[in-house]
């Protein structure tokens, strides 16, 4: 698992995006929003959707955008709540807040949660100074 360190200046918002894997045409449901998301990251992903974010689906998507909090509660049952809407191929981008952070997730739950859940950890990229976004998968034989 590999971390990669991505920029957050406004001139690199679609780099982010891009290190995402978010591209024009994907559908992308978006979870857990409150006031404390980074909106520069939110506005980016949406520019190059061309589009807003599903709230409640009636389509299966292709990637789900899970804003998590340690207070938000039992990450692993939140986890496979995101999976409902999903294809099978589509994949979880869990944004938490970065180390030393309000709301900051321990790796060791994160973990927990992730096999509760039946996925697994892709990679992690630092989106920006609040916010860390965890790529969780279905393992390669689980899909289909």
């Amino acid at each position: 698992v590999g971390l990669k360190r991505v920029s957050t200046s406004p001139t690199k918002g679609s780099s982010i995006v891009a290190a995402l894997g978010v591209a024009k045409g994907q559908v992308v449901q978006e979870l857990g929003w409150d006031d404390d998301v980074d909106s520069g990251l939110r506005s980016a992903v949406l520019d190059v959707l061309g589009e807003d974010f599903v709230y409640e689906a009636i389509e299966a998507v292709d990637i789900v955008l899970l804003w998590w909090r340690d207070e938000d509660g039992d990450l692993g049952d939140g986890l496979v709540d995101a999976l409902t809407d999903l294809t099978n191929r589509g994949h979880i981008w869990l944004m938490t807040p970065r180390t030393g952070r309000d709301g900051y997730v321990d790796p060791a739950d994160l973990a927990e949660a992730a096999l509760t859940a039946g996925l697994a950890l892709a990679n992690t990229a630092s989106v920006s100074q609040e916010w860390q976004a965890h790529k969780l998968v279905r393992p390669k034989g689980g899909r289909r």
